[in-house]
């Protein structure tokens, strides 16, 4: 555990749900944990208890992806954990394949209705239809160029990620064709409380958690996670994005969240420090942010020739991805800042300099 770590307080300690089966963490709901096949092997779902038009049953926040093996884990969990009771309603917190994946079908499954924010709901419908076309997520031949324009020009790495231009659509084949709206600041009814939509930029274009006061109960997302940053990256499909200070504000849209707080996080485990967390993220991405600003002082810096500034391991393709666009991302926040400049060099590629 790291020093950050420490700072939380984990109500479980190490302990995780088994899979097929969930654990209740409150009054009414119940932590469930998914595989996935990436280096971040796990995303953990929400089962609520929930009563809509007179009808008892649950609603589910966020899904997992589609794959065979998790649709028989769903299974088990219908049969181990529901109660006897249907799914009423299928709430998805943004429109990342492990948040979205299944929706589709547990909607089917269960003549239930989808709901979310508008914005990533398109992107999600937008990115499954888009099958070996561009603007499909983070792989195919628009992201070969944006990563070559940036310094990422290996061979063999630009094939991989021209090979993945189906990503999205693998991963989320299909999106239900009707939803139900959420916005910030909407008080959604679930189980005879009221949990607040929290929007935040930055890691997905609208993202959504869901605080409730009665429970205690944050309903993170990927917004703030325990133990990892949030990916906040700059990718093909808005190359001058600058979504880095969007996140940063978006973090302080958590203010006025009690400090007592049960945060329920996609990725890690369930913890108390809502606001001592904020204040890493915040301390980590100035360190990162000025990290970045020294190494382009020295001399012109590409974006690839950043990714070892800000991430000492190892990577593998699926990370080196995130990890090019997260770097762009801090790239981008010091040069709309007017504290970089930037220029094409004769070999296509950008460089930042300290301005």
């Amino acid at each position: 555990m790291n020093p950050n770590e420490q700072k939380l307080q984990y109500p479980w300690a190490d302990f995780q749900p088994e899979a097929g089966r969930a654990h209740t963490v409150a009054e009414g709901v119940k932590w469930i944990r998914m595989p996935l096949p990436f280096a971040l092997d796990h995303i953990n779902l929400w089962l609520l208890r929930d009563n809509i038009d007179g009808r008892d049953g649950w609603t589910i926040v966020d899904c997992g992806i589609s794959r065979d093996e998790v649709k028989t884990l769903w299974e088990e969990v219908f049969k181990n954990e529901l109660d006897g009771l249907p799914v009423l309603r299928v709430l998805v917190t943004h429109m990342h394949p492990d948040h979205i994946g299944l929706a589709y079908w547990l909607c089917e499954r269960w003549n239930a209705r989808l709901w979310m924010t508008m914005t990533d709901f398109m992107v999600a419908s937008l990115w499954s239809s888009r099958r070996n076309e561009a603007g499909g997520g983070p792989g195919g031949q628009s992201a070969v160029d944006h990563f070559a324009r940036h310094g990422l020009t290996d061979p063999d790495a630009q094939e991989q990620i021209r090979q993945r231009a189906n990503y999205f659509p693998n991963l989320v084949p299909a999106v239900p064709s009707r939803y139900t709206r959420i916005l910030h600041g909407d008080q959604v009814r679930i189980g005879g409380r009221d949990w607040r939509v929290i929007v935040g930029y930055g890691h997905a274009p609208e993202h959504a958690s869901l605080h409730s006061p009665d429970l205690g109960v944050l309903i993170s997302g990927d917004m703030v996670l325990p133990r990892i940053s949030t990916n906040v990256s700059v990718f093909d499909y808005e190359p001058d994005a600058n979504p880095l200070p969007l996140y940063l504000r978006s973090l302080d849209g958590y203010g006025d969240v009690p400090r007592d707080t049960l945060v329920l996080p996609s990725h890690g485990r369930p913890f108390k420090g809502l606001h001592e967390r904020i204040a890493q993220q915040h301390e980590h991405h100035r360190d990162r942010l000025a990290e970045v600003l020294q190494a382009c002082a020295v001399q012109p810096q590409s974006t690839s020739d950043i990714v070892p500034v800000l991430f000492k391991r190892k990577l593998d393709l699926h990370q080196l991805t995130f990890a090019m666009g997260e770097a762009l991302a801090h790239l981008h926040a010091l040069y709309f800042e007017g504290k970089l400049t930037r220029a094409e060099g004769a070999d296509g590629i950008v460089r930042f300099s300290a301005a």
